[in-house]
């Protein structure tokens, strides 16, 4: 767990090539804004930075750690969650061999709402909440309005389970958000992350992959 505030440094998002890139070196992303009511909180300047804690699976002591660094609002990612992720999941994860831990990278601010309601949940929903957020992306991503495309990100949290207050709260914490965005960069500099998705395999950096791509690197780790 870390904690950091927002720097103001804000920067522009490029669209590049079969991926979703940053226009230059990881800064944080323009439009940092929360839905309804929490203007008001987000131009208060925070007091104390909150908390943020890494969403992960599998066993503490895997031989093999994967961090995967993904944007709820970047296709390629719905993409390999659907895709790749439940075949890592059933022959790495749940058979202790990988410790996978998920890390949000914020182009707009809609992947920022959508961080919120997938965390709100905490660590026993984080990773249902975010399935559901990539399976309906085309359909909230693309509502239009900013009050529609919330709207969506409510629905997927409420037939997630989450109470309407509960989710309420959580996409008005401007607090919550700085701390995330700031805990973002940080990792995000810290890994020379520059595209998503992208993997830290045992240390190493790898792109987006096609499962039979991903296996073989995993099982050349884990001396397979």
């Amino acid at each position: 767990m870390t904690r950091f505030l927002l720097p103001a440094t804000l920067a522009a998002v490029l669209v590049a090539g079969g991926g979703w890139f940053l226009g230059q070196p990881v800064q944080t992303p323009t439009g940092l804004s929360l839905p309804g009511a929490a203007m008001a909180q987000e131009a208060a300047a925070p007091t104390e930075a909150v908390e943020i804690a890494d969403m992960t699976l599998g066993a503490e002591d895997a031989p093999v750690e994967v961090i995967e660094y993904a944007s709820y609002t970047c296709p390629h990612c719905a993409r390999f969650h659907e895709e790749v992720f439940d075949q890592l999941k059933a022959d790495y994860i749940d058979s202790g061999k990988v410790r996978f831990t998920y890390r949000e990278v914020y182009f707009d601010k809609y992947g920022m709402w959508a961080s919120l309601v997938a965390r709100c949940g905490g660590q026993e929903k984080f990773f249902g909440i975010t399935d559901m957020i990539y399976a309906g992306q085309n359909t909230w991503a693309r509502a239009g309005a900013d009050g529609a495309i919330a709207d969506g990100l409510r629905k997927i949290g409420l037939l997630a389970g989450l109470d309407k207050d509960q989710l309420e709260a959580c996409l008005t914490d401007g607090e919550k958000l700085r701390s995330l965005v700031g805990w973002y960069q940080e990792n995000a500099t810290a890994d020379d992350v520059s595209s998503t998705p992208t993997f830290i395999i045992d240390g190493e950096k790898y792109s987006n992959m096609p499962y039979d791509e991903f296996r073989k690197v995993l099982d050349d780790k884990l001396g397979e």
